[in-house]
């Protein structure tokens, strides 16, 4: 089962293509958790007031944007959305270019682009006249709280969307200054560079991506299989956290809930007219 990333529509020309992204990075990262060397307790981070010192909870906390040095305005999610809500639903195509054109420190992640329901055929003539044209398409898209400039191609059955950084975004050669300290003026001899032409056609070979592998992870799981295997593992005590609830006045009666969903289960969802509470009519403003 997917779970969508982002749903919205590709802007098209004058079609709509209703889509979502989907993963296409799978995580193999190593993933620790902080102990107390004393007692293996994980450790907890707490966010606290910077005043008063006490946890806050998720529910009281909000987006604040500094405008001035210690002044605030708060952002809800209403706020990102209303921002420009053609912007955060719709992937819109600004213009189709050659995938070569594009400078490869621009791109920063992939996702996979899936068709909703009675948009197939418009997502397959979007990607069959990309592949047929060998072009990319150019679009912004709204993800979360940033937009982000964006490159749409074909890949085998799929449209995919790869992330791009905008150009501001980006350091060209001409702005660092990264060699300023190093001696450019290094010469080597025309056989030295002969022979380092010579490694590399060596060394040459098609691109195969399955052919490389994350050495260091394999390597690290070793050693964490070893350890184990040695007994060397320690049992971790789950601490429940037990939340603030807070009173309420509202006491909610469950019996009539209850009843209802025995009687939908045994009667095959015939209602009983005894068992129905009507609903107070509501006051129009």
């Amino acid at each position: 089962m997917r779970s969508n990333i982002w749903k919205g529509s590709i802007s098209f020309g004058l079609l709509n293509i209703p889509v979502s992204l989907q993963s296409a990075q799978q995580d193999k990262d190593l993933h620790f958790s902080m102990l107390d060397s004393k007692d293996m307790a994980h450790i907890k981070y707490k966010k606290v007031n910077a005043k008063t010192g006490r946890e806050v909870q998720q529910k009281q906390i909000v987006k604040g944007y500094e405008y001035k040095p210690g002044q605030y305005v708060t952002i809800t999610d209403a706020d990102f959305e209303k921002a420009n809500t053609k912007a955060t639903k719709t992937i819109d195509i600004e213009d189709f270019v050659l995938l070569e054109e594009i400078d490869t420190m621009m791109f920063e992640k992939p996702y996979y682009i899936a068709p909703q329901k009675g948009a197939e055929k418009g997502y397959f003539l979007l990607r069959d006249a990309l592949e047929k044209t060998k072009k990319v398409a150019i679009a912004k898209i709204v993800i979360r709280t940033k937009q982000h400039l964006a490159a749409i191609l074909s890949k085998g059955d799929y449209l995919v969307l790869e992330l791009l950084r905008f150009a501001h975004e980006m350091k060209d050669v001409n702005e660092v200054n990264y060699l300023s300290e190093v001696n450019k003026r290094v010469r080597f001899s025309e056989r030295e560079l002969k022979m380092a032409e010579d490694l590399i056609k060596g060394m040459t070979a098609k691109w195969k991506p399955d052919k490389y592998k994350d050495t260091y992870y394999d390597d690290m799981m070793k050693r964490i299989k070893a350890k184990v295997k040695q007994g060397r593992g320690q049992k971790v005590e789950e601490v429940e956290e037990v939340e603030d609830i807070e009173e309420s006045s509202n006491v909610v009666d469950l019996l009539p809930l209850l009843r209802k969903s025995l009687q939908e289960r045994e009667g095959g969802g015939r209602k009983k007219a005894s068992t129905r509470r009507k609903a107070p009519a509501q006051r129009r403003a």
